[in-house]
């Protein structure tokens, strides 16, 4: 089935078969469905190492769709979009899934709380928050008219370097602790060499995928008349963590809140403190360049998505209420990037 909306969208990326709106949703679907068996084959390789490696490893190439849709956006020359894609996933995750999460595994907890280990919660948020340190200074910088606005792009690249340090330490610490997670895993479904090719196929497939989903992407927003910093916040960002919406929900509705908030805090501390550090970097070789200098709207949000997300999680428990409160903001955010350029 993935195989075969990656081939149709294909297609349609060199023909004029389908319409752009009908050639972005395929591609967007076969995307989300790359990511899963993208996160299936890193899961089935990862068994074989223990749950903190999986945890990570998961994340990791989990987050393959993501990077390339950055870096093909930016070749593309639509900053706007690499952007609020990049945000849009650390927002998605740490707001609209962490929040579902909650909500699902709350209302199945005994007294409506969910309960789960204090430390990735907490690492995660300081990740967050360092990663959001250095966006809202720059910020202010712009704001401030601070002679420093005018070198967004060396504060970028020291701050990717210094962001990529802190967190190959916290990473070292984290594996060499044993991880989050006691849960068992279980046996492998699949064998070692089998698992390895389905990781290089999918993750093959999700470079190609997401060209085309880039490139459908233009003539659907002028078709549907939505904003492309909406499209980046909310449709990308949405499409390329379907994986981490549906392995934490399952895995919260389950009662193993331990795994379900290990595979969403996982995803977020990648994605601000590794993912958008590398794709700084990376895009110094583009034509584009992706930098740390956000909109002040999505500085603002970061800084207090960050917040409140330690507020919530930090104590090592949670309500379907608090849950909700994550979904709410998500929905907020997203309706003022509507209403964006």
């Amino acid at each position: 089935m993935v195989a075969a909306l990656s081939a149709l969208a294909g297609v349609a990326r060199y023909t004029s078969v389908l319409p752009p709106v009908a050639a972005f949703a395929v591609a967007a679907v076969a995307l989300a469905g790359l990511a899963w068996l993208v996160s299936f084959a890193t899961e089935q390789t990862g068994r074989r190492f223990g749950p903190a490696i999986t945890g990570v490893m998961q994340a990791t190439l989990g987050n393959l769709p993501e990077f390339f849709v950055v870096l093909f956006a930016l070749r593309a020359g639509q900053l706007l979009v690499a952007q609020t894609a990049i945000v849009g996933s650390i927002l998605v995750n740490a707001l609209l899934v962490l929040g579902l999460v909650i909500v699902v595994g709350a209302g199945g907890a005994r007294g409506g709380v969910m309960r789960f280990s204090r430390r990735l919660p907490t690492d995660t948020a300081t990740l967050l928050l360092t990663s959001t340190f250095i966006i809202v200074l720059i910020a202010l910088t712009r704001v401030g008219g601070d002679p420093a606005r005018h070198h967004a792009r060396t504060i970028s690249i020291v701050g990717a370097v210094a962001l990529l340090g802190v967190y190959a330490w916290w990473l070292r610490q984290y594996l060499s602790g044993g991880g989050e997670g006691d849960e068992g895993l279980g046996p492998a479904r699949l064998p070692i060499a089998l698992s390895l090719a389905l990781l290089v196929l999918s993750g093959t497939g999700a470079a190609f995928v997401s060209d085309w989903f880039v490139h459908a992407l233009r003539p659907t927003i002028h078709t549907l008349h939505i904003s492309r910093a909406f499209a980046g916040l909310v449709i990308i960002a949405i499409a390329g963590n379907a994986v981490e919406h549906a392995v934490g929900i399952v895995l919260a509705r389950r009662g193993r809140f331990e795994l379900a908030i290990s595979v969403v805090k996982n995803s977020v501390a990648q994605i601000a403190a590794f993912l958008y550090p590398v794709l700084v970097l990376v895009s110094l070789l583009t034509a584009t360049t992706l930098t740390f200098s956000l909109n002040a709207v999505y500085a603002g949000a970061l800084f207090g998505t960050a917040v409140i997300v330690w507020q919530i999680t930090g104590d090592g428990e949670a309500t379907a209420f608090e849950g909700a409160a994550l979904v709410a903001a998500y929905v907020i955010l997203a309706a003022v990037a509507a209403f964006q350029g």
